[in-house]
């Protein structure tokens, strides 16, 4: 089983590739010039960011998540290992240390909606543009309460 670990510098690499392959799986909304813009964004933000990552037993980084002052700002599977409780395993850890979790989700990402749905998180509101200010709405979530997240993997 995956073993949870804060990132080191020497992780930058495999968790823009994990950046990249995941958006490719399933931002197939965003126009080319908006993903070239992000992955110059996230490429320069992500490998310095302080991530808790899910790592197998050869401590390759499978998957990875952001928090900043109770706020997901990122939560980010390989797609290889999407469905093996990865990201709610991420997020369970997220929950213990911020029980009202807040997270963004893109609206045309209906999987991610429908994952954040199964862990207990409800909508509070929404935005016409991302933080960047480009035209992809945004449905913010919180999380409805620590004990209303089932443990079983998804």
């Amino acid at each position: 089983m995956p073993t949870l670990r804060p990132s080191r510098p020497q992780d930058g690499a495999r968790v823009i590739d994990i950046w990249r392959r995941a958006v490719d799986a399933t931002h197939h909304f965003l126009a080319d010039a908006d993903r070239q813009a992000l992955d110059a964004e996230v490429s320069a933000l992500l490998p310095q960011a302080p991530l808790l990552l899910a790592v197998d037993a050869a401590d390759v980084p499978l998957a990875f998540m952001w928090v900043v002052d109770g706020h997901m700002e990122a939560l980010f599977v390989d797609p290889l290992h999407h469905g093996r409780g990865l990201g709610r395993r991420l997020v369970q850890q997220a929950l213990r240390e911020h029980p009202g979790l807040g997270t963004d989700v893109n609206a045309q990402n209906p999987s991610a909606m429908a994952f954040y749905t199964r862990l207990g998180f409800v909508e509070t509101g929404r935005s016409a543009l991302d933080g960047q200010g480009r035209p992809y709405p945004l449905v913010h979530l919180r999380h409805a309460g620590a004990t209303a997240m089932p443990e079983q993997a998804a």
